[in-house]
C-alpha cells in the first residue's frame, strides 16, 4: 500500500485535469495533450499578420469608464476580483467540496441516490479515519442540499422564469372550442439582456472578441471574410445606429445571433419534442462560436401546442400557432430593446468597460424554421420572391419588410398566396424592432442546405436511382453494393468515419453526411456518366469554399463560377430521367450563400450544426437526468445548475485554485501548511514509463492560432534496436542505412554535394530512437477544432496497430507549401525515429519515407483531384530520410477504381488499401485545411 506522502502526490493535469498514475505519465501527457510550443511555433502564419484590416470609423468599441467616459488609449482594464475575498470557493466550504460537486453533478451526472451514496462513503471514510472519535460534519448531508449549495452561486447565466399565453380571438358560437384555444402555453425564458452581459462579461473569450466592424483585405488586396463583424450587414447596420442612435459614436455594435431548432427526445413510448431557443453575441469569432460551449446559450423553450391532425390543417389554428410562435419570440427579445436605441454600459471579455448597442442579427435555422419565421408559404423561398417552379430564376426580387406590406395592403390574401408565396395573417417579430428584417437576417444553413440537403438528400439519392432506373433493381443492388464496398475500402485516417456497410444505413445524421463527402466521389467513377461526377465535383468545391472559416474575394468568384458549373451540370439528372425538375427550395438556397457571406462572413460561424450540437448538452443530456414526468421544469434547473458549476470552475481555474488533485489541494491548505509540492513528490526514476495511446487520432487543440507544427510522440518503442544496422537488420530494409547516411552527411555539410564514397566516410555510433506516432498541430477551424482554430492529429508510423499495420501518407513541403501540391510531395510513412548527432551535439526528428509521384501535370479530368503513383525503380521503392520539419500534415489517398479494376472482392480489407492500387487520388476532401492546399 502506498504511502499517506505517496499518495498526496499530485498527477492532475491542470489544463484537462486528466489523472495520471505517475509524475512521468503526467509530463508525457501535457506533452502530448498540452505542448508547451516554442517562440517560433507561437508566431501567428506569416499571411495572418499580412492582413490589413479596416475598422469601422464611428461604432469602433472605444473602452470607457463604469461612468462611460472614454479612456485614454493603452490604458489597462480595471481589476476584476469575480471570487470571494474570503473563501475562493465560496459558496462552497472548500477545493474538495468544490471538486466532489464537479464530478459528482457535472462530469459523471450521478443520480441523487448515487450522491447520497457518495456522500454516506465519504463519511464513513472519515469515521474510519479519526478511529470512532468525533468527526466533523460533512457539507452536505443529503443531495437535495448540494444542489442548494450549487444554486447560491453567483456566477453563471440568468435563470429561467416562466411566461403564459393563451389564445385570446374569438371563440366559436353555439359548440364547445376545441382544447388549443382555452389551454394556457408556457414560454420559458431566461432575461436576453442577462444572457447577453454574461456572455460579454467571459474571460475566457478574451482573446476570441471583436469591438467593432471591420473590413480584412490580404497582402494581395483581395477582401477577406470570416468572422460576422467582417461582413457588410455589420458595417451598413453601424452605419444606420451611427445616423439613428443619439450618443453611439465610439460605442460598440452587439449583434444578438439567435439559433432555434426543434428537436426529439425518443422514448420507449413515443416522443416528446422541445423546441430550444438560442443565443450568442455577434461579436465572437465563429471558431468561439463552434468550439466553446458557451458561446451559445440556451436561452428559452418555446411552446409547442399539441393538437389532432384535423385540427392542424385548420387556417384559424395554423394563424394562431404562428402568431403564438413569433410572439414568444418578440418576448425573448424584448429586454434587449431599450438597448437598441440607446447605448448602455457592459463588461467585455478583456475586462474594459464598454458602451453597447444591441441589434437583432443573423437568424440560425432551418428551412421549416425559416418558413414560419418569414411568414411564407411552404415550397417558397425566405429571402427572395423566386416561384417555386423556378426557383433558380435569376431576376426575382429580394424580399423586404416595406415590399411585404405594401404587396399586403395592395392585395387580397388568395393572390398573396397563390402569387407571392404570403400569409397575410402573419408579422414576423423582427417588424417590432429597430432596424430588423427577418427575409435579410436569414443566415445561410450549411447543414441543412448544403449538406444533408443537396448532398445527402438529393444528389446521392438521384446517383442511386440513376443506376436503378438504367440497369433494373437486380443489377443496380449489385453495382450499389460494390460503390458500398469501395466506400468501405479507403485508407485509414485520423478522425476518417469508416463506413463498414458503405453509405447504405437507416440513420444519417450530419456527420454521416459530412463523412461521405470526403470519400464518396471517387466511389461512383465509372458507374455513372462521366457529366454527373463532374457535378458532383463541382458541388463538393463549392461545399468546401462555403465551409472555409476565412473566404476571400477569389475563392468567392471560384465559387460563383464552380456554383454556375453545377447548375448546368445537373441538368444531366433531367436528361437521363432521373429527375423531371430541379427546382428545390435547399437547392436554391445556394444561389443566396455568396450574398450572405458578404453581409456575414463565413457560414460555418452561423450553421445549425452548432444548435445541433448544443442539442446534446441542452436537451438531451438534461432530459435523462429528468425523471421522465413533467421534464421540462427539471432541465431548466439542471441547465442552470450546470452554468453555474461552469462558470464558477472557468473562474477558479483562471485563478490557479484548482491546480493539481483535489488531494494536493487538501494537503497543501491544511496537512502541509506552506511546504512545496516537491517536499511530498519522490524521484521520478521509481515512475514507471507510460504512452498516453489514449489519445485520439484527431482532436481540437486548445491554444490560440500557432504556425504548423510535427513532433514526434514522447515516448519511443523499446523492443527496436538502438544501432543503425541493427535496425536496419531488424526492419529487413537494407536500403536504411544508406538513407540514413545521406542524411547525416547533408545535415552535416549542407553545402556540399554528396561524394559517390559517402556511405564509407560517414561515421554514426550513437543510438536511434524509433517512434511509433508523430502529432501535427494547424488552423483548420472545423467542428473538430479548438477555441482557437487549432487542430490535432496523429500521423501514425506501426507495424502492428491494433492488429494492422499502419504507415500513414504525408504531405512533404519541398520549400513552399503556400503553393499547394506544386509546392508540396506526398509519401508514405516507413519508419518514425529520434537521434542526437555526436557531430554537432544536434537532436533530429526524422522519417523514412517512399515518395507517390503525381501523374502529369494537371488534376483529373471529372473529378478534379491530383492523381498519383508509387515510385518504383527497377521494381524496387526508393527510401528516403527527411526531417520531420519538413512533413506539413496528414495525407489522405482515394484509390483509382475505375472500370478497369473491376468489383472488389467481398473480403477487401481496407488496411490492405495502400498496397492494392496502382495509382491514388490525392483526396482533397478529408477537412478544410487539405482542400484548401490542394486548391491552390
Amino acid at each position: 500500500m502506498r504511502s499517506l506522502k505517496e499518495q498526496l502526490r499530485s498527477f492532475q493535469c491542470p489544463d484537462c485535469r486528466k489523472l495520471c498514475t505517475s509524475s512521468r505519465g503526467l509530463k508525457q501527457h501535457q506533452r502530448t495533450a498540452h505542448p508547451v510550443l516554442s517562440s517560433d511555433d507561437s508566431e501567428n502564419d506569416e499571411e495572418v499578420r499580412q492582413h490589413t484590416t479596416l475598422l469601422h470609423p464611428l461604432l469602433n468599441g472605444v473602452p470607457v469608464d463604469k461612468d462611460g467616459h472614454p479612456l485614454p488609449a493603452h490604458t489597462k482594464p480595471p481589476s476584476w476580483n469575480l471570487l470571494d475575498s474570503e473563501n475562493a470557493y465560496s459558496p462552497f466550504e472548500d477545493r474538495l467540496s468544490f471538486d466532489f460537486a464537479q464530478y459528482h453533478f457535472v462530469e459523471v451526472q450521478s443520480s441523487a441516490g448515487k450522491i447520497n451514496k457518495a456522500l454516506d462513503l465519504w463519511l464513513a471514510a472519515k469515521v474510519q479515519a479519526i478511529q470512532g472519535t468525533d468527526c466533523d460534519d460533512l457539507p452536505w448531508a443529503s443531495a437535495d442540499e448540494l444542489y442548494a449549495t450549487i444554486d447560491e452561486i453567483q456566477q453563471g447565466v440568468a435563470p429561467f422564469r416562466t411566461v403564459h399565453l393563451k389564445y385570446s380571438g374569438p371563440l366559436p358560437e353555439g359548440e364547445v372550442p376545441p382544447e388549443w384555444m382555452t389551454a394556457t402555453y408556457e414560454l420559458c425564458v431566461r432575461d436576453a439582456r442577462q444572457v447577453i452581459h454574461h456572455q460579454l462579461g467571459t474571460p475566457a473569450f478574451a482573446t476570441q472578441f471583436r469591438t467593432a466592424p471591420y473590413k480584412q483585405f490580404d497582402r494581395d488586396g483581395n477582401r477577406v471574410w470570416s468572422d460576422l463583424l467582417s461582413g457588410d450587414w455589420a458595417w451598413r447596420e453601424a452605419d444606420k445606429i451611427a445616423s439613428e442612435v443619439p450618443g453611439s459614436k465610439g460605442a460598440m455594435l452587439v449583434p444578438v445571433v439567435a439559433g432555434l431548432d426543434k428537436t426529439t427526445v425518443s422514448v420507449a413510448t413515443g416522443h416528446q419534442e422541445y423546441h430550444p431557443f438560442y443565443l450568442s453575441k455577434g461579436n465572437l469569432t465563429n471558431v468561439a462560436r463552434r468550439g466553446h460551449e458557451d458561446g451559445v446559450v440556451p436561452s428559452a423553450f418555446l411552446p409547442i401546442p399539441k393538437v389532432s391532425k384535423t385540427e392542424k390543417k385548420k387556417k384559424i389554428y395554423q394563424q394562431f400557432a404562428r402568431q403564438l410562435y413569433h410572439a414568444c419570440i418578440a418576448l425573448i427579445y424584448e429586454p434587449l430593446r431599450a438597448g437598441m436605441s440607446s447605448p448602455e454600459i457592459v463588461r467585455c471579455p478583456d475586462g474594459h468597460f464598454r458602451r453597447a448597442v444591441y441589434s437583432i442579427g443573423p437568424v440560425i435555422a432551418d428551412y421549416p424554421e425559416q418558413v414560419w419565421l418569414s411568414g411564407i408559404v411552404q415550397g417558397w423561398c425566405p429571402k427572395c420572391r423566386a416561384r417555386p417552379d423556378n426557383l433558380d430564376d435569376p431576376n426575382a426580387p429580394r424580399r423586404t419588410h416595406e415590399q411585404t406590406d405594401t404587396l399586403i395592403d395592395t392585395y387580397d390574401p388568395g393572390i398573396l398566396w397563390d402569387e407571392y408565396g404570403i400569409r397575410e395573417d402573419i408579422v414576423p417579430f423582427t417588424h417590432s424592432f429597430p432596424r430588423a428584417d427577418i427575409h435579410e437576417l436569414m443566415a445561410p444553413d450549411l447543414l441543412h442546405q448544403v449538406i444533408k440537403g443537396t448532398f445527402k438528400d438529393h444528389l446521392v439519392e438521384w446517383v442511386m436511382l440513376y443506376l436503378r432506373n438504367l440497369h433494373g433493381e437486380a443489377k443496380a443492388a449489385e453495382i450499389i453494393a460494390d460503390i458500398d464496398r469501395r466506400i468501405s475500402s479507403v485508407p485509414p485516417f485520423p478522425g476518417l468515419r469508416r463506413f463498414e456497410d458503405g453509405r447504405d444505413f437507416a440513420q444519417w445524421t450530419g456527420d454521416d453526411s459530412k463523412a461521405l463527402m470526403k470519400v464518396y466521389l471517387s466511389a461512383i467513377v465509372g458507374y455513372v456518366p462521366p457529366g454527373m461526377v463532374q457535378c458532383l465535383a463541382a458541388f463538393l468545391e463549392v461545399c468546401y469554399i462555403f465551409r472555409r472559416n476565412a473566404i476571400t474575394s477569389n475563392a468567392l468568384k471560384l465559387a460563383e463560377t464552380q456554383l454556375a458549373k453545377f447548375h448546368e451540370l445537373r441538368k444531366i439528372f433531367v436528361e437521363t430521367g432521373t429527375r423531371s425538375h430541379c427546382s428545390l427550395p435547399r437547392q436554391h438556397a445556394l444561389l443566396h450563400f455568396i450574398p450572405s457571406i458578404i453581409d456575414f462572413g463565413a457560414p460555418n460561424g452561423l450553421c445549425s450544426s452548432i444548435t445541433e450540437s448544443r442539442h446534446i448538452s441542452a436537451v438531451k443530456e438534461t432530459w435523462r437526468r429528468s425523471s421522465r414526468y413533467n421534464a421540462l421544469s427539471q432541465m431548466l434547473v439542471t441547465i442552470v445548475r450546470l452554468d453555474k458549476m461552469s462558470a464558477l470552475e472557468r473562474i477558479l481555474a483562471k485563478n490557479g485554485f484548482l491546480e493539481g488533485s483535489t488531494a494536493m489541494g487538501m494537503a497543501r491548505s491544511f496537512l502541509l501548511g506552506d511546504a512545496s509540492i516537491s517536499e511530498v513528490e519522490l524521484d521520478d526514476e521509481n515512475d514507471v514509463d507510460e504512452e498516453c495511446e489514449d489519445t485520439a487520432d484527431i482532436g481540437p487543440e486548445d491554444t490560440p492560432r500557432m504556425a504548423t507544427s510535427v513532433k514526434l510522440s514522447a515516448t519511443t518503442i523499446s523492443r527496436y534496436p538502438r544501432r543503425l544496422h541493427d535496425i536496419s537488420d531488424y526492419l529487413r530494409e537494407p536500403q536504411f542505412t544508406t538513407a540514413f547516411l545521406e542524411y547525416l552527411f547533408t545535415s552535416r555539410h549542407p553545402n556540399r554535394e554528396i561524394p559517390p564514397d559517402f556511405v564509407d566516410t560517414t561515421r554514426f555510433s550513437s543510438k536511434i530512437y524509433v517512434h511509433h506516432s508523430a502529432t501535427a498541430r494547424f488552423y483548420a477551424p472545423s467542428d473538430i477544432c479548438g477555441a482557437g482554430g487549432m487542430q490535432r492529429q496523429i500521423i501514425r508510423c506501426n507495424p502492428n496497430y491494433r492488429g494492422h499495420q499502419r504507415f500513414d501518407t504525408v504531405f512533404v513541403s519541398m520549400g513552399d507549401a503556400s503553393i499547394g501540391i506544386k509546392g508540396m510531395m506526398v509519401a508514405q510513412l516507413q519508419l518514425l525515429f529520434s537521434f542526437t548527432d555526436p557531430y554537432n551535439q544536434e537532436t533530429h526528428s526524422c522519417a523514412l519515407v517512399n515518395w507517390f509521384n503525381t501523374v502529369g501535370n494537371e488534376v483529373h479530368p471529372l473529378t478534379g483531384m491530383w492523381v498519383v503513383e508509387r515510385e518504383e525503380v527497377d521494381d524496387e521503392r526508393p527510401l528516403q530520410v527527411i526531417n520531420l520539419s519538413t512533413i506539413v500534415r496528414g495525407a489522405h489517398f482515394l484509390p483509382v477504381f475505375g472500370e478497369d479494376e473491376g468489383r472488389l472482392p467481398e473480403g477487401f480489407q481496407y488496411t490492405d488499401a495502400l498496397e492494392a492500387f496502382e495509382r491514388y487520388f490525392v483526396n482533397p476532401y478529408i477537412d478544410h485545411h487539405a482542400h484548401e492546399m490542394l486548391s491552390i
